[in-house]
Order: structure tokens, then sequence, then C-alpha cells
């Protein structure tokens, strides 16, 4: 018998999340972003249950042409755009929108050879300085990429980087306005925080990544709770062992929990092999036989130790959902100051996927 732990897919908690995110912006374009294997819930799973959305946004010319080859025929849009200039043959080939961040690549495209003109998504930097152009030197790009006879639509296109807060979007919005000053062209600026919570910011195209996957672009699951959105992944697994420990006696490598006094142990089969972060501290929120319990002492390659206090019918066998519709991942991610968007991608291969 295989070991008990899997991870489920909701493919309708994804349609319900998409139609959230049509919602939250009526007017725009969707792009729906399955960069990074779709958030670790596997693009291959989960593409066709995002069927009504616009177009995909990602990152590896290997997943673009995988969505190619499965019979997608809608738009799909390379974040990061080409890395080399034999590129953009295959964008040429599988018609591919691709970004463009750097003067390398307006090089690149005006010498290329193409069938047809391909579509641009031109980066501005609007402050993150990760990539793009600076709000002074867009407008220069622009001109140089309109020129050219490779190129067909273009859209500016820009990110936010603290899209939670009201606050975070003043000044690039402002960097935005300036570079596209004089220029009729489309926008894609809203990432997921910003199509949830800033209107303004919609414009032609909106870009959600993780609310699709039901997770907070806040990392605060209590700042989606009303919206609609549902997990899409579950992550389960059983009780394997039980320790009675006695007061004072440790649980796990390095001896970081100890027993305050006599304390029932449930050993789960799940460890930082599966993805489960070894960084986790005792405290971490779980679920045993539908109890919220903790876990305790040192997550191991294979094994989690958890507080069987609240749960004391719990036994061999017993039921346990490490995240999911009851243990949300944003609060198992903000146990140890990451995010849910860490926890998704880190899926191992060895977990059994089943989407239902």
């Amino acid at each position: 018998m295989s070991r008990p732990i899997v991870a489920t897919i909701n493919r309708a908690a994804l349609r319900q999340n998409l139609a959230v995110a049509r919602q939250a912006a009526p007017h725009s374009r969707l792009w729906s972003v399955v960069k990074a294997n779709a958030y670790g819930h596997g693009i291959e799973r989960v593409w066709k249950s995002l069927a009504e959305t616009d177009g995909f946004a990602l990152l590896d010319l290997e997943e673009a042409i995988l969505l190619r080859d499965r019979g997608c025929r809608k738009p799909i849009l390379l974040l990061e755009g080409f890395f080399h200039p034999n590129d953009i043959e295959l964008l040429d080939r599988y018609r591919l929108t691709t970004s463009v961040h750097s003067n390398w690549q307006i090089k690149a495209l005006a010498e290329a050879k193409l069938s047809a003109p391909l579509d641009i998504y031109l980066k501005m930097n609007s402050g993150m300085n990760r990539l793009g152009f600076q709000s002074e030197q867009f407008h220069n790009a622009w001109q140089k990429l309109r020129s050219l006879v490779n190129v067909g639509e273009m859209t500016l296109m820009a990110h936010f980087a603290e899209a939670e807060s009201a606050e975070g979007i003043v000044e690039p919005m402002q960097r935005i306005n300036q570079a596209a000053q004089g220029l009729d062209c489309a926008r894609s600026l809203a990432n997921s925080a910003a199509t949830l919570w800033h209107p303004q910011t919609h414009h032609n195209w909106v870009r959600p990544g993780i609310i699709l996957y039901g997770a907070s672009p806040s990392g605060q699951w209590q700042d989606i709770a009303s919206s609609g959105l549902q997990p899409v992944m579950s992550l389960n697994t059983e009780i394997i062992g039980i320790q009675q420990l006695a007061a004072g006696a440790a649980v796990g490598y390095g001896a970081r929990y100890r027993a305050a006094g006599e304390q029932r142990i449930g050993v789960v089969a799940c460890g930082y092999a599966d993805g489960y972060p070894r960084h986790a501290p005792t405290g971490t929120p779980i679920l045993v036989d539908g109890t919220l319990t903790r876990t305790v002492g040192a997550i191991s390659m294979d094994m989690i130790t958890v507080d069987l206090t609240p749960c004391p019918q719990a036994g061999i066998g017993s039921k346990v959902e490490l995240w999911g519709n009851n243990v949300k991942i944003d609060d198992v991610a903000a146990s140890f100051g990451t995010v849910g968007y860490e926890l998704m991608c880190a899926l191992a291969r060895r977990v059994p996927v089943v989407v239902e």
C-alpha cells in the first residue's frame, strides 16, 4: 500500500476563482497566470479548467509550447520575454506574445526574420527595480518598437510591489502615467492584489495569479475570506505512529520541543521531502480528525509530529489536513514568515496528485 500522503486539486474551485477574478474586473480582459507549473498545481492538470480565460501568462517557453501542443489556441504571454535571440523563431512558430524589457531584445526583434509580426508587452519599471525600462526611457523604447515591421499590437506592461495597500499603487501609477504620456496604448498593470482591490489599475488586461489558486495576495486569509475564493490545492495524509511522552521528554531532531507534562504525540506521514517547509516552527496549525491542533518539534525529511492533546480520540490512520479547505495555506505559511505561494510551488514530485 502506498504512503498515505496525497495532494488534491479541485478544478471546480479553480473555475470559481476565475469567475471571482472576472467579476472583480468585468471590463478588462484576463490573463490567467500559470507560471511555475501553475503555482505547483500542474499546468497540464489545470489549464482546461481555466478555459474561460482570455489568455495564459507564464515564464517558460517550454510550458508555452506544451499548451500549444495540447491544443490551446488562446493568447499566451511570456512574462519575462525571450532569453536568447534564437528563441524568437519559436515565438514566431507558436504565435506567442512576448514581453520586452531590454534594448537587446528590441535589437533582436529588429533583426529577426518572422512569418508575421509578434504582439509585444513593453515592460516599464514602476519602481520595483527588477525588469523594465525607466519611465523616462519608456517613450523612446516604445517608438523604436513601433517602427519595426516585426511588431504587431503593443501593450504597456508594469507590475506593483505593494498593491496590497492603497498607498502602494500611488507612486507606481504616477510613474506609469508619466511613461505613457502622449502614447495611445493599451495597458496591463494589475496583479492579483490590484485586480481585487484597485479597479483604477484594471485597464485593458489584468493578470491574476495567486487568487486563481485560492490564496491571498497579502498572505492573510482574512483579507479574502469574504471574496468567494476557494482553496484549489489540499494536502492530506494520516497519522502513522503514536508516542506517549513523559514530562521533559524531547521530540525530534535537535530536541527542539520538550513536553511540559505528560503528552500524547502523533507522527504524521509528511516532511520536507514532500515540500512541507523544514523551518516550520512548533505551533504551526494542522488538522487531525477534524480538530485543529499544532505541530511540535522539528520537521523531518519524511515525518511531522503533532500535539494530540485537543484530539484524544485520534490514533493510527487518523486523517490529517496539512492545508486545504479547513487549514488555510496562508495561515500555515504565516506561521513561519512566508506566503502560500512558496508552499504551493514547493510541492514535491513524490507526492501523488489527485484531480477532482
